[in-house]
């Protein structure tokens, strides 16, 4: 079988799918498409992503976008990662459709404003209301992870995981002050060796 193409760079969302990945021992080939050049509007990839968003995947002729849901088709296919009860495999629906609403967009918020955009750009009271927007999904997380080791599969890190984990790239150097469970679980996350070579491939792009 021809390794699962992954559409985009690792300076985009495609480093979750990278990192999903190489977890799974999945073979991949990344092509590069880029936002920059305008390259995820030509026909090229459109005809792959009509949503022309980054990342996407063909897997041997099988097309999918959305980088969480990619993450979930490609554990249930590894059979790894993946949870083996109906129940775990809804919670990790849950989990991942509750990053898209209460994190994705409001950790981008908070870094736009902490250290992505110039300092001259920057707004203290923009970057105070996304810490404030934070604090309450921050607090599920608090406590749901103060009753269990991961998120789905109380003792054992999962697709669940990587997901929430892979969308709050932006807060390696944040500190989540008393959030300590929260805290122990993200970096153990993102200490683990797929992660770390993800990151990687991520930040020397």
């Amino acid at each position: 079988m021809a390794p699962v193409k992954i559409y985009g760079i690792p300076k985009s969302r495609a480093v979750r799918v990278i990192w999903a990945a190489e977890e799974l021992q999945t073979p991949y080939e990344i092509v590069p498409v880029t936002m920059a050049d305008k390259a995820h509007k030509q026909p090229a990839y459109t005809s792959v992503n009509p949503n022309a968003r980054l990342p996407a995947i063909d897997d041997n002729g099988f097309r999918m976008s959305e980088s969480l849901g990619i993450n979930m088709y490609l554990a249930k296919k590894a059979g790894k990662l993946y949870p083996k009860t109906i129940e775990g495999e809804a919670q990790c629906w849950q989990w991942s459709l509750w990053t898209v609403f209460e994190i994705d967009k409001q950790v981008n918020d908070w870094a736009a404003h902490d250290h992505v955009l110039p300092e001259a750009q920057r707004d203290p009271a923009k970057l105070k209301a996304a810490l404030e927007v934070l604090s309450v999904p921050f607090g599920v997380l608090e406590g749901v992870l103060g009753k269990q080791q991961y998120l789905v599969t109380p003792d054992a890190f999962s697709i669940a995981d990587l997901n929430v984990a892979s969308a709050l790239y932006r807060c390696i150097n944040m500190d989540f002050g008393a959030n300590k469970n929260l805290a122990r679980w993200y970096k153990a996350c993102w200490e683990r060796p797929a992660a770390k070579k993800a990151r990687q491939m991520r930040e020397s792009s």
